[in-house]
């Protein structure tokens, strides 16, 4: 049998027989990079460990310790569900069963609804299943065959359909699984040590509504046991702190089934918070330059008809509407409406950059079944502007977009962050717009900017807009979660569709650079992560209701009273629980709603004009003057202090 070579990451090579597998190569360097190994990376694609190699390589082994690794490990877990639960409800169908970023899921068609009884009964024979140490094995088959033994089974037909070239991989599981799938696998179920089912729900084929319903198991799975415990109290973290139950317990906000799914009621106490939000990015609009802008819902089609939203966004965008004069359409975008601001008058060098921004409420069409909460909604407010410049200008307002970026991060106590730079394919699959100049200027110009700012950004190829480059900036919850959050993004499409123009300094007139800006990304969904953030207790200086302030017997409601009136002239948002009950009793109540601080007002209080200070997370404070406390109060509020 003729040698192949294989190149290996520190550049040594090695000459072996053709049809040596991986496994083989990592077992001569190592016994323990043997054991570890879960996947190869073979001439840049992932390769199975045991799939022989039939040509000269560069041969990488991918352990524990790579993110790749685990994703292979979670689809492998996925096929090992799949596997248990055939043996368990042989009438099943298969649906697809991929990884996640956070585990796997399975899709299955079955007339019974699981329960989760059959969850820990699937999950006990998954562990059955693995202690067995069936191989997963690679086959080749002809999309003639694969369609004629999966003749019964439409899904795996429909799928093989759309996939499969002339001849496709499956997997087979041990003597009695086999699935259409393109893989790569672990070698054996030896390696899926640490997993756990975790949920049921309902899911559509393909995610389209107007195909059949399956069942979904969620999953999740692990290398180790210790970083399983972790996210599983992780998960249960995420589910105190959920917004959705949060936002009922605190009366913050609802959806009201009367006036349709998708659509936001804020109530008093989150009005006032959404106010300060609004208020504090207006205010840092003026600050930093921008000129704020008011505009309509609604317009003509023609409009999204030149900013090609009507034929490339048309399913994202609610139905149209047929007024007296022409089609109308509620807006899905502020862009085009501030491009036509824009585009009112004429513009010199001198004019730029002009920067327009607006909390511009807009409107996009969700499929019931991906709505969620505040997060995924049909109606939201963006805190939305877009930036006209030259080319000279371009690289200092991303670097102040950029700025403004983490700013806002830090005002709000989110101190943890990342940021990601999504760029185009260098136009190898025509599917972006702009030429590779525009591309260039706008790639260098983010990289240079987030170095100007010590910025470590994570380069996404092929991941960019259609209309330009862009960098995402996500941030770290509390409970160590990742949120899309401030996007800066590149346009090269919207002037040129438009016929913007500026006169430059020859005299002529020239297209500006503009860029897409959004720092809290839409206002509903940063309140939803706020709320999860702060588990609902937010800082003083955000908190609906500030302090609360509780008279012991009816005789201290007066002067309760008086210390409402002292603290609200000051500003303080603030009020008297003069129900008839117990002081204790008040305070648990107050503890519930989260409030930052309870004045406890007895005779003794009344007579020495104090207050008895309890915080919300250290308990009693001890008596304090009104004008002591209001004066601690006031620093943590104008600080915008995290903690009190």
């Amino acid at each position: 049998m003729s040698d192949l070579t294989v190149t290996l990451p520190d550049g040594s090579r090695q000459a072996v027989p053709k049809g040596t597998r991986p496994a083989d190569i990592a077992q001569s360097i190592s016994p323990r990079l043997a054991a570890d190994a879960i996947v190869a990376r073979v001439n840049g694609e992932l390769f199975d460990l045991t799939r022989p190699l039939d040509g000269d390589a560069e041969l990488q082994i991918l352990t524990t310790k790579n993110p790749e690794a685990l994703t292979v490990y979670r689809h492998s877990t996925s096929h090992l569900l799949a596997a248990a639960v055939l043996e368990l409800f042989p009438e099943t169908k298969l649906g697809i069963g991929p990884p996640t970023d956070t585990g796997f899921y399975y899709d299955f068609q079955r007339e019974t609804k699981f329960t989760p009884e059959d969850l820990e009964e699937i999950e006990a024979r998954m562990h059955e299943l693995q202690a067995k140490n069936l191989p997963f094995e690679r086959k080749l088959t002809s999309k003639q065959d694969g369609l004629e033994k999966y003749r019964d089974d439409w899904m795996k037909r429909e799928l093989i359909e759309e996939r499969a070239g002339d001849v496709f991989t499956e997997y087979t599981l041990g003597p009695d699984f086999i699935d259409f799938c393109r893989g790569p696998h672990v070698p054996s179920t030896e390696k899926l040590k640490v997993f756990k089912l975790l949920s049921i729900s309902g899911a559509y084929w393909k995610g389209d509504e107007k195909n059949p319903q399956l069942q979904r198991i969620y999953g999740t799975a692990f290398f180790t046991k210790k970083e399983l415990d972790e996210y599983l109290h992780r998960l249960e973290e995420a589910k105190k702190r959920d917004h959705r139950k949060l936002g009922q317990e605190l009366d913050l906000f609802s959806i009201q089934e009367l006036a349709g799914p998708g659509l936001i009621f804020f109530h008093p106490k989150a009005g006032v918070i959404r106010k300060i939000i609004e208020d504090w990015m207006r205010d840092q609009y003026m600050e930093r330059g921008y000129s704020l802008v008011y505009t309509p819902h609604v317009a003509r089609s023609d409009l999204w008809k030149t900013s090609g939203h009507y034929n490339f966004y048309s399913e994202n965008m609610f139905k149209r509407m047929e007024l007296d004069d022409a089609e109308y359409q509620l807006k899905p975008m502020n862009c085009p409406f501030h491009i036509l601001i824009y585009r009112d008058r004429l513009h010199s060098y001198r004019d730029l950059p002009v920067r327009l921004g607006e909390l511009g409420t807009v409107y996009r069409y969700e499929r019931s079944g991906v709505m969620h909460g505040l997060f995924r909604v049909r109606g939201f407010t963006q805190d939305d502007a877009h930036i006209f410049c030259t080319p000279a200008q371009i690289e200092d307002e991303v670097v102040n977009c950029l700025q403004f970026a983490v700013d806002t991060l830090r005002t709000f106590g989110f101190e943890q962050y990342e940021a990601e730079l999504s760029t185009w394919d260098n136009g190898a699959s025509g599917k972006y717009d702009g030429a590779r100049e525009e591309w260039e200027l706008g790639e260098n110009a983010l990289k240079r900017a987030a170095d100007r700012l010590n910025l470590r950004v994570k380069i996404s190829p092929d991941e960019a807009a259609f209309y330009g480059p862009k960098i995402d900036v996500k941030l770290v919850d509390a409970i160590g979660r990742l949120w899309q959050l401030s996007t800066v993004q590149f346009d090269f499409t919207l002037p040129r569709r438009f016929g913007l123009e500026y006169i430059a300094e020859d005299g002529k007139s020239h297209q500006p650079l503009m860029v897409h800006r959004a720092l809290y990304g839409s206002i509903e969904r940063f309140f939803g992560i706020l709320i999860e953030h702060y588990a609902g207790a937010f800082p003083v200086w955000l908190a609906p209701v500030q302090a609360t302030v509780l008279p012991i017997t009816d005789r201290q409601i007066a002067y309760a009273r008086q210390v409402e009136k002292k603290l609200s002239g000051a500003g303080i948002r603030v009020h008297v629980d003069d129900r008839n009950e117990k002081v204790n009793f008040k305070i648990r109540e107050a503890q519930l709603q989260k409030i930052p601080f309870m004045l406890v007002v007895g005779d003794r209080e009344a007579q020495a004009g104090e207050v008895s200070v309890r915080n919300r997370k250290r308990g009693d404070q001890g008596a304090q003057s009104i004008d002591a406390f209001l004066g601690n109060l006031r620093n943590l509020i104008e600080t915008k202090a995290i903690s009190e």
